[in-house]
């Protein structure tokens, strides 16, 4: 029986100066993701993701788009060098518009001026706070939300890996809350360097407009199933995407729910595709047992081909 495969793709705080640039030079189908990204965007994102500089890399604005077109190409490159169909595909947060390009959901030019839409609206919210919560349990941190809510408004944005959740919220809130689940065991709180609250309420208004921009977008039924962030179901329907894309904005990334959900489903193969091995490292957490490999640069792709064609008995593409 073959193996089941899964494509997953990273969100925000993955980027690196330097990302994608190999992959440019030694791969005609990641040259052209990028050059496609440099037209349609009509900025150098080539130079922000090869040479930076990193202040620029960083800001919402251009760290979105950048990623994406950097996940696309390491995609691109992969689909150009192995024949394989993966079973599910998923994206975290960001990464999900590369999941909705991987399934054929939108092309190349509609998921680059989609995600650059996205970017710009997030960029402009500003307010509110974030924090990692490192090793607390389900329990202490219900009761410190609940507590600290007293103070202000907090919530879960990304529910990560068992041992990580990501606490969003008014900036007084997310401290209470941190302090909390210190006294109640967590091992760690690290608040985040972000420009804003994301995927909480403070981005309502950001959805809400995206909604409007959604609305024009030229979308498929995938070819593929989509593990959503804001359910953790697949999802094929192109209208599904639609309603789905603004409420991710402002709701919680289920990530543990969606890489779960396609291990429980036979899933035992999963190859992150995109800058950095932030979401391999999760997936160590939640499923252990599974295999991760990585594509973000020319080394890493050739590993993972070899891989692959061990695994799955991988074709090269024609």
């Amino acid at each position: 029986m073959t193996k089941k495969v899964a494509f997953i793709f990273p969100g925000q705080g993955s980027q690196s100066v330097g990302m994608g640039k190999d992959l440019y030079e030694s791969n005609a189908g990641a040259k052209n993701v990028f050059d496609t990204a440099d037209r349609v965007l009509g900025k150098n994102i080539t130079t922000m993701c090869f040479d930076g500089p990193e202040d620029a890399l960083k800001q919402t604005v251009n760290t979105q788009p950048s990623i994406v077109s950097m996940s696309i190409a390491a995609l691109e490159a992969l689909k150009s060098e192995c024949d394989i169909t993966p079973a599910y595909v998923a994206g975290h947060s960001l990464g999900e518009y590369c999941a909705m390009y991987a399934a054929g959901v939108m092309s190349l030019e509609t998921a680059l001026k989609a995600i650059q839409k996205r970017a710009d609206l997030m960029g402009e919210t500003k307010g509110g706070a974030m924090a990692a919560v490192l090793n607390a349990s389900d329990e202490a941190l219900k009761e410190s939300l609940k507590e600290a809510s007293e103070v202000g408004y907090v919530d879960v944005a990304n529910y990560n890996s068992p041992a990580q959740v990501v606490i969003t919220g008014d900036e007084n809130a997310v401290a209470k809350a941190g302090e909390l689940l210190m006294a109640k065991g967590a091992r760690r709180v690290v608040p985040l360097a972000v420009s804003g609250a994301f995927h909480s309420k403070f981005m309502e208004n950001a959805g809400h407009e995206f909604e409007k921009f959604a609305a024009g977008l030229e979308l498929n039924n995938a070819k593929v199933p989509v593990i959503t962030n804001v359910d953790a179901l697949p999802t094929t329907m192109a209208e599904d995407f639609r309603k789905k894309m603004p409420q991710q904005i402002y709701s919680s990334v289920h990530w543990t729910q969606t890489i779960q959900k396609m291990a429980d489903d036979g899933v035992e193969i999963f190859v992150e595709i995109g800058p950095g091995k932030v979401l391999a490292g999760l997936n160590k957490k939640i499923v252990p047992e599974a295999k991760v490999y990585n594509i973000f640069d020319r080394a890493t792709l050739d590993s993972t081909l070899e891989a692959l064609k061990e695994e799955l008995s991988c074709t090269a593409a024609r």
